[in-house]
């Protein structure tokens, strides 16, 4: 899969929209009914089959984590409200398909500085297959841009190589991880998660410990950028991203293991506890030349804890 989706099979040329706004509006019924579910009984499988992708592989380790320290289920469950929908669907040949969903949810303020949207990429990836959510970002609504749209007034879609943009999509994951390994290459505007994060990391001190940090790119599959087109030529596009923190203790420590690190622990943590997140990003990406230096926006960073080792 690809930002611009341009996937052929099954014979199918023709240049369809993803889904109707009908079928848009049940997958996000679906999803919600499904997130619930397994929210409130902490149980990844209730909704294994509704997400993929970052999502997917940050929800299911959560869920396993829940379940394990919480064998009775969620006994402060809300359920989540997804109100207010907005569908960007774009069209494409051929499979796999996706689209945008913009709701207001009942996790924030309706009015103020808390207001926010939440932007759930979903993905088809067959006639017979389910509509399942792959990214999540969940943003001021000041922070969205116009979306372009093609002669039918629909959403339209960036491919994952274009020259038009300051980075094309499909270098976003590999740019950003180098730029946390080394600072380079700088086309990142400073943030939370671009030059904060980066301050932080090298900055953490504990008597006795050393902390190391590695980041990797994640593509491929449903792990691959998913990017539409503003108005201002400019595009805003998922990606996801995969980041280590390892952390290893002087002779006579040992490296703490809270609750939920443990619930997800190969190994037995001695000297050495390594800790392994995926992360998505919603980033607004500036047509080449354009202002701001041409720097990449991170206007959201979603992490997980996926995985821990200990040696």
């Amino acid at each position: 899969m690809t930002a611009s989706g341009c996937v052929t099979v099954h014979g199918e040329l023709e240049v369809v929209p993803a889904a109707t706004k009908s079928e848009a509006a049940k997958a996000l019924a679906d999803f919600t009914t499904a997130y619930n579910a397994a929210d409130k009984a902490y149980d990844p499988a209730l909704d294994a089959d509704r997400v993929t992708g970052s999502l997917g592989a940050i929800n299911q380790a959560g869920l396993r984590a829940r379940q394990k320290n919480h064998p009775d289920s969620n006994a402060n469950h809300v359920p989540l409200e997804l109100t207010d929908a907005t569908y960007f669907i774009p069209k494409k040949a051929g499979w796999p398909r996706w689209f945008l969903a913009e709701t207001d949810s009942n996790r924030d303020q309706d009015s103020g500085k808390q207001d926010t949207s939440w932007l759930i990429a979903f993905v088809k990836t067959g006639p017979d297959a389910v509509w399942k959510a792959s990214y999540l970002a969940v943003v001021a609504p000041a922070q969205m841009p116009a979306f372009a749209k093609d002669g039918d007034g629909r959403a339209r879609p960036v491919s994952a190589d274009s020259a038009e943009l300051a980075v094309a999509p499909e270098d976003l994951s590999t740019q950003y991880t180098q730029y946390l390994q080394k600072g380079t290459p700088d086309v990142f505007a400073p943030g939370v998660a671009t030059s904060a994060w980066r301050y932080q990391r090298s900055n953490t001190r504990r008597a006795g410990f050393s902390f190391q940090f590695i980041d990797q790119p994640l593509n491929g599959g449903t792990f691959d950028p998913l990017g539409l087109e503003t108005e201002d030529g400019g595009a805003l596009v998922f990606f996801s991203s995969k980041h280590f923190e390892q952390q290893t203790a002087a002779k006579g420590l040992r490296p703490a293991v809270n609750a939920d690190v443990q619930a997800l622990l190969t190994g037995e943590v001695k000297s050495t506890l390594t800790k392994e997140r995926v992360s998505s990003q919603l980033v607004y990406v500036p047509k080449k030349g354009a202002g701001n230096d041409g720097k990449v926006i991170v206007l959201n960073r979603l992490p997980g804890l996926t995985a821990a080792k200990g040696s």
